[in-house]
């Protein structure tokens, strides 16, 4: 499992992260082994919110649940969650934030979250009032590390204006066939090209300058949950190119699609969104894979993206 040291903490975090969002519906059993392959295949960050499940805190209730950790095992492992999204319409006021921890951690039965991401991006947020909401929980032991989801660079410096925490991480959406985070620099200045058209700012080149680790979100879909890529009739091409490194390296396709993301110098964390243990173990072995450069824009274009 190739692995990373998550920015401004010291931590070593696995590439790969287990996204726990469908196993609202999993037995205690079936929760336990999906989290445990997980574990002996290398991963040990587990990702949640406060929304996942169809009610407030129900996957994270499931999981806390299923899983029991011993005071040294839970030192082995990062445990985040989200906070934000509430029933139409988003909120990162003080007292959203606090209850929602709250709520989180019971849930979850664990002390603390080892890091908290601001889930969609509030356009009513005042920073103050989440720069208050960390101190809290930071002194009172129950976050140790913050950072955001499917923001932009202007809205994750109008956060730092008044947050004192460094923001560790940015998980956005990402896969071969939705890789505008990579698609639009490389067709800069292009015009008329659909794209050239900047979508987040900036966001990887930015990510990158100000150390932030990106994470990668529904990282085997073509688009926004339209469906996976991989033996996708509407990709031949892609999959046909994928199918072949997938034999050169002796691993899946999935985990050829977890090698092109990982093999980008950015550093970036792919989320896994799967309740199959199968696809966890084989995606955690596309990790090691290390895709040349040429392979890497092979897939790039075959997936539809131009080099001008």
């Amino acid at each position: 499992m190739k692995t990373y040291t998550l920015p401004h903490t010291g931590r070593t975090v696995s590439s790969v992260v287990l996204g726990l969002m469908r196993i609202s519906k999993m037995s205690n059993a079936e929760i336990a082994t999906l989290v445990g392959t997980a574990r002996d295949a290398g991963i040990n960050v587990f990702d949640h919110a406060d929304i996942y499940g169809g009610e407030r805190h129900l996957c994270e209730k499931r999981f806390g649940e299923a899983v029991t950790l011993t005071p040294a095992q839970r030192e082995q492992v990062v445990i985040q969650s989200k906070v934000g999204i509430r029933k139409g319409y988003f909120d990162f006021s003080r007292e959203h934030i606090l209850a929602t921890v709250d709520g989180s951690l019971a849930a979850l039965k664990t002390d603390y979250l080892d890091l908290l991401l601001l889930h969609r991006p509030d356009t009513l947020v005042e920073p103050e009032e989440v720069a208050e909401a960390f101190e809290q929980l930071v002194a009172a032991g129950k976050v140790r590390h913050f950072g955001v989801s499917n923001h932009t660079p202007g809205q994750i410096d109008l956060l730092k204006s008044a947050v004192k925490q460094p923001l560790v991480a940015n998980q956005v959406q990402l896969s071969i066939t939705h890789a505008p985070l990579f698609a639009q620099g490389v067709a800069a200045n292009m015009a008329g090209l659909d794209q050239s058209i900047s979508r987040d700012n900036g966001l990887l080149d930015y990510s990158r300058l100000n150390n932030m680790m990106l994470q990668a979100w529904s990282p085997f879909q073509k688009g926004f949950f339209d469906g996976v890529f991989l033996g996708d009739k509407d990709y031949p091409e892609l999959n046909a190119d994928i199918d072949a490194l997938a034999a050169k390296y002796g691993v899946t396709p999935t985990g050829i699609a977890v090698a092109w993301i990982v093999r980008h110098p950015a550093k970036i964390q792919v989320v896994l969104g799967t309740t199959n243990p199968g696809r966890v173990k084989d995606s955690a072995a596309g990790s090691d894979v290390q895709l040349t450069r040429e392979e890497w824009y092979r897939l790039f274009r075959a997936a539809g993206h131009i080099l001008p």
